[in-house]
């Protein structure tokens, strides 16, 4: 940790729970500098950001050479099948990208690793989505950081950069829907991504060792 306080490294600051992680990082008294890797630059400025902009094939030079020295990673890359192209492109963001900002994080000093993943995440799994959040996941996990907090959300809910017509349908429908969800169906529940990044700050200022799985009713909890 700096005199300043905690170094923040961010991927995915354009994303929903990206864009409220780098807001609520700036504001943070806990956090003296936010350093974020993103593809484009953002139009975002503060006393407090540094970017790193890059292409995420070469996150680990880039970080590298940044000569970040950083407390907290947070990763909230990801994207859908639909609007990678394919299947091969989708792994590429969330395992590739995801591992590699992983192991940047690592070698600039990061002692704790926040993940946004999914529900139903499995290496196992049948499904290839939830298959590949799972195989990053325990990726990840072997890169050894001292604490390890994957969040696992069920539907997102927000303002996209992108629209998603099926999505703002059941968004809609999330007020009359997440009563119905009840018992082991609690954590299929939507939830706001400004409630998940709040989430991940308490979680890293709490400085929990270890590996942590977060669903719904954690995550509704630490962001209180």
């Amino acid at each position: 940790m700096s005199e300043n306080g905690r170094v923040a490294l961010l991927a995915g600051a354009s994303g929903l729970v990206g864009r409220s992680l780098l807001k609520l990082l700036l504001a943070s008294p806990d956090y003296g500098r936010v350093v974020t890797v993103t593809r484009k630059k953002l139009d975002t400025e503060h006393p407090k950001l540094t970017q790193i902009v890059t292409d995420f094939d070469a996150v680990e030079s880039a970080v590298a050479a940044s000569g970040a020295h950083v407390d907290d990673a947070f990763c909230a890359l990801g994207t859908t099948i639909k609007a990678a192209g394919s299947q091969p492109q989708f792994r590429k963001v969330d395992f590739d990208y995801v591992v590699g900002f992983a192991r940047a994080a690592k070698a600039a000093g990061a002692q704790r690793f926040l993940l946004v993943s999914a529900i139903g995440a499995g290496a196992s799994s049948s499904i290839f989505y939830s298959r590949v959040k799972g195989e990053a996941e325990d990726a990840v996990g072997a890169i050894g950081f001292s604490g390890l907090h994957i969040f696992r959300p069920g539907l997102l809910f927000g303002e996209r950069a992108e629209r998603r017509p099926r999505e703002a349908m059941i968004m809609a429908l999330t007020p009359f829907l997440n009563p119905l969800m009840i018992g082991g169906a609690v954590q299929y529940r939507g939830i706001p991504g400004e409630t998940v990044a709040k989430a991940m700050v308490a979680a890293a200022l709490r400085g929990n060792a270890g590996r942590h799985v977060l669903t719904y009713r954690e995550m509704m909890a630490l962001a209180r």
